[in-house]
């Protein structure tokens, strides 16, 4: 009995101890970072770069940075007296070219307010990551390595000749001449409005690239233009057309930083762990609070399962969106749009609430890579609207449709019949082509769906009616030709959205607001909550699974 009292007694003390160093976990990996001075931050760039953070995390990944950390991370640097350099690692970032223009403009701001160096290195770089390391004062890049400096490009798909063959058959409504969102279904090659738009849009970012890039690499435009013309690139020749500054592998561009730092050797940060110290602790923020809301994804009104982060439902923005309203810390809210639209009915519903919040306190949109359509759409309840040079936005237009599939089953054999009520019943139907009433039918709901958001624009830009469809038409505008189009107010990022936002709540300029960002990091003890909540929804999927194999 002895034995057995000690055996459980030790159980107890074991479980006891796991379930203390298990509710460490969270506060372990949460804490501030401890920095030492002559810190270089190591700020790597991969991967998806979003604008909220994701939902449900991984609590053994890093979670990538989102674009407002990386800015907060360089604004909190500069005056971080411990922090001495940083070492920039651009590969092959997933973000547009306004989110790219977001974040150099911080390291060069960085620059200039600090005089710190930054040290760029490549890794087969592509043209994304050679913009973001122009910013730097120094370029490294591998021996031997190649650097993709060759232009732009643009790819579409259009799926017709093979839906023909397959006897599908893609049938779409669209208002508006360059509304071509379903184009990659109903033809086989771009339209001349595609072409146009399309040839505009690389002739704009192209321009960006000379303009930011030439000055920072002491060169004329034309010449680096005709660069470009002429990549990729090795190393070597990169070198020696002073598109990088040495030839150097990791270990040695690390010793070249130190070597300018009077260091014998580099004591570095990832800037992953140097997003946990709070601006508050380097006086950075000691003002009324701003919140800055991620509007993120397809706007859709019901998330797809397992993509539920890739999607803005009303349901999953309303309740940060009410919850600002009702805060009476917050005095005014940025909008962070990166959405290319998607569902009508849902853009509406999320612009309701937008409304609402803007009658109780300033609301300003700021654009990221894309707000389009939907996505321009949400934007309409701000005071003001800021985008970058290179966002994506407009698209007022309107397209709907479906696909018939009853070519396909009819080369397979497959006769699905229905019996219906009211003529336009089967205009839905997946089985049934459109019939000419239904088409007109169809027609009839899209363009006063066009009309309704055409006027919608035209009310919050305070514009008639004829001035906002001239430049609607399902076209798309890069943020510099929207402002000169009247369908923003101004161009900026993050920063300039700041600014904005005190003068609307009337705060004065020199104010350092709390920033409150929604929707807010989950905490590690809430990851792995819903870790737990995902991993015991299958249990009952694996238990029916069982009786079913016992069954067979």
């Amino acid at each position: 009995m002895r034995f057995l009292a000690g055996a459980i007694a030790g159980s107890i003390l074991t479980i006891l101890i796991a379930i203390g160093v298990v509710s460490l976990i969270p506060w372990w990996m949460e804490r501030p970072p401890s920095i030492h001075k002559g810190t270089t931050l190591v700020l790597p760039l991969s991967g998806p770069i979003p604008e909220a953070p994701p939902g449900t995390l991984d609590p053994f990944a890093t979670p990538p940075l989102t674009t407002f950390a990386i800015w907060d991370i360089l604004r909190k640097a500069a005056v971080d007296d411990r922090i001495s350099a940083i070492l920039l690692q651009p590969a092959k970032p997933s973000a547009g070219w306004a989110k790219l223009t977001e974040i150099r403009d911080a390291i060069l701001r960085f620059r200039q307010q600090s005089h710190k160096p930054v040290y760029a290195t490549l890794r087969t770089a592509s043209l994304r990551d050679y913009y973001l390391a122009s910013a730097a004062d120094r370029i490294s890049a591998i021996p031997g390595d190649f650097l993709e400096l060759k232009g732009m490009r643009v790819e579409l798909l259009y799926a017709r000749k093979a839906f023909d063959k397959l006897g599908i058959l893609p049938e779409f409504e669209a208002i508006g001449r360059y509304k071509d969102g379903a184009d990659t279904f109903t033809r086989s090659e771009m339209t001349a409005e595609t072409k146009e738009v399309l040839n505009n849009l690389l002739d704009a970012r192209i321009e960006t690239f000379l303009t930011a890039v030439a000055p920072a690499r002491k060169k004329p435009p034309a010449t680096l233009r005709e660069l470009l013309e002429e990549g990729p690139y090795l190393t070597s020749d990169a070198l020696t057309n002073g598109l990088i500054d040495a030839a150097e592998f990791p270990d040695q561009i690390e010793a070249s930083l130190a070597k300018a730092l009077n260091q014998k050797e580099l004591t570095k940060l990832d800037a992953a762990d140097y997003q946990r110290l709070p601006a508050s602790k380097l006086n950075l923020e000691d003002g009324p609070a701003i919140a800055i809301l991620a509007a993120e994804g397809d706007i859709l009104r019901h998330p797809i399962p397992y993509f539920a982060e890739d999607t803005l439902a009303p349901d999953s923005i309303r309740p940060h969106i009410r919850k600002l309203r009702d805060d009476s810390q917050i005095r005014a809210v940025i909008l962070r749009i990166d959405s290319p639209g998607g569902d009508a009915i849902a853009s509406e519903e999320i612009l309701r609430e937008l409304r609402l919040l803007a009658e109780k306190k300033p609301l300003i949109v700021s654009m990221s890579d894309v707000a389009a359509s939907g996505g321009y759409a949400i934007a309409m309840a701000a005071k003001r609207i800021l985008a970058q040079p290179e966002s994506v936005t407009g698209s007022i237009g309107v397209f709907y449709g479906k696909v018939s599939f009853q070519g396909l089953m009819d080369k397979l054999g497959l006769n699905m019949q229905s019996i219906t009520r009211g003529k336009h019943a089967a205009m839905d139907s997946e089985y049934q082509s459109l019939s000419p009433e239904s088409r007109a039918k169809l027609r009839q709901l899209i363009e006063k769906t066009y009309h309704d958001f055409v006027a919608q624009v035209a009310a919050s830009r305070h514009r008639s009616h004829a001035d906002i469809d001239k430049v609607a038409q399902g076209r798309v505008w890069l943020g510099a030709e929207a402002a000169k189009n009247g369908l923003i107010d101004e161009l900026g990022g993050l920063s300039a959205a700041i600014a904005a936002a005190l003068r609307e709540a009337n705060l004065p300029p020199t104010t350092k607001p709390t920033i409150a960002v929604y929707p807010p990091r989950p905490s590690l003890r809430q990851a792995w909550e819903q870790r737990l909540r995902i991993y015991s929804s299958y249990a009952p999927q694996a238990a029916v699974w069982k009786r079913m194999s016992v069954l067979e």
